[in-house]
């Protein structure tokens, strides 16, 4: 069978990579892929976006299966287009990925449905935004109502942060804004300002095919640029899987009062919802999850380390998921530990430069597979093109190995500018400890 994925960061590579494993797959397409998913055996890259195109190379080619990986096609209504030419596609619809591509939305749906999160209220008017603070003090989160690819947060721990994240959503609008309409047409800016909550995050992923949920290994992962979780909020430096923070008691307390009833309470506003769905919860001393966002598609990097753990057939998961049977199928997933550090360009995760040559691509460190998300190929050489360039995600049976082979791996790879953090997994060592 012929399968597409797509999309073109770290998350898309370690898809195809796991699916091109299947007994039954012929080929997998990226579109439009990177310089990593152009080389690897048994993926080719597809130079389209657009989402009746690729419906239509769908179609023509006899694509059994096709998965999306990141959250703008999403928000864009791909996975209508494909279900209005009766193809087979992983991934909410539309309407569904409002619970990623509208905090108010996704807010509001929690507080309807009682699912626990953080007490919020949402701002178009940068006074009352203000205000607001003002009335509830810092710390204090801030977040853009749109797509902002994983900065459009900001956990404020001053009141001059808190205003600043105000101005800067509402007022410069150079985040992404919500895809709801204002009175004359146009987008309209908007904030969700939200209580701080204490504890330790983990990121809580599942399948789901409409009604059945099968949940995936759990995973953490590093937002901030530098060690000690200092620095800018980049979207993803680095993770683990399993996250121990997920004991078997939270991991009930988060399907029973969190993922079940997003499912149940979907399906009750008329907006089913299938595809992956990646609950970032924040679990306090007690235990007690509450959800700090809906991801509607899975997490990057929490993908490069999830993926390396499962051992069943990928495309036998999706297929059953996109055929609304999950439960007729299992998941085995590896007991060891994967970490994967994240390789960073110079100057992200702000302005940096692209077309850096890299080299010493490490294939003497056992068990390690290196994703590739922000590189391409010019003049037949992998150059980076994007501010997460790799993903070193090592598989060992201890978590001390695991990190000393990520590590080990991220040191020999070469580029330009090459950032990365040296602390990825050391809290979990500590955790253990």
């Amino acid at each position: 069978m012929k399968v597409l994925v797509i999309g073109s960061g770290g998350r898309e590579h370690a898809l195809a990579w796991k699916l091109s494993q299947g007994d039954r797959v012929q080929i997998v397409y990226v579109a439009p892929g990177n310089g990593g998913t152009a080389t690897e055996p048994g993926l080719k890259n597809l130079p389209l976006t657009d989402p009746v195109a690729l419906a239509d190379f769908c179609q023509a080619e006899k694509i059994a299966l096709t998965v999306v990986g990141p959250e703008a096609p999403l928000a864009a209504g791909v996975v209508d287009a494909f279900r209005k030419q009766g193809l087979r596609v992983f991934g909410p619809t539309k309407a569904a990925a409002q619970l990623e591509s509208s905090k108010a939305f996704s807010k509001a749906f929690m507080k309807r449905h009682n699912i626990p999160t953080a007490e919020y209220d949402t701002f178009t008017d940068p006074v009352l935004a203000h205000a607001y603070i003002d009335q509830k003090g810092a710390p204090i989160v801030v977040k853009a109502d749109g797509l902002a690819a994983g900065k459009g947060v900001v956990v404020a721990l001053t009141m001059s942060e808190a205003h600043e994240a105000v101005d800067f959503m509402l007022l410069d609008n150079t985040l992404g804004v919500s895809h709801n309409a204002g009175l004359d047409g146009q987008a309209v800016p908007r904030v969700v300002i939200e209580e701080f909550l204490q504890g330790e995050e983990a990121s809580f992923i599942v399948m789901v095919d409409g009604k059945n949920v099968l949940p995936l290994a759990t995973s953490q992962d590093h937002k901030r640029l530098l060690a000690g979780d200092l620095g800018p909020n980049t979207g993803g430096m680095g993770a683990y899987s399993p996250a121990p923070v997920v004991t078997p008691d939270v991991h009930a307390r988060a399907m029973r009062e969190i993922i079940l009833p997003t499912i149940r309470g979907m399906e009750k506003d008329g907006i089913p919802y299938t595809g992956f769905l990646y609950a970032g919860l924040m679990i306090d001393a007690s235990g007690h999850p509450k959800t700090l966002e809906f991801n509607c598609r899975m997490g990057d990097p929490e993908t490069e380390v999830v993926l390396p753990r499962i051992q069943t057939d990928l495309v036998e998961l999706l297929v059953a998921a996109a055929d609304g049977e999950l439960n007729k199928v299992n998941l085995q997933v590896s007991p060891q530990t994967a970490v994967t550090t994240v390789l960073v360009s110079g100057g992200y995760p702000d302005v940096y430069e692209k077309g850096k040559v890299i080299s010493a691509f490490s294939d003497q460190v056992e068990e390690v597979t290196v994703f590739h998300a922000g590189t391409a190929t010019l003049n037949g050489q992998v150059v980076t093109n994007g501010g997460r360039v790799l993903a070193i995600t090592a598989l060992a049976n201890s978590l001390e190995n695991a990190v000393r082979r990520s590590q080990e791996a991220a040191r020999t790879v070469q580029f330009s500018g090459k950032q990365y953090r040296k602390d990825i997994g050391l809290d979990l060592i500590r955790y253990a400890d």
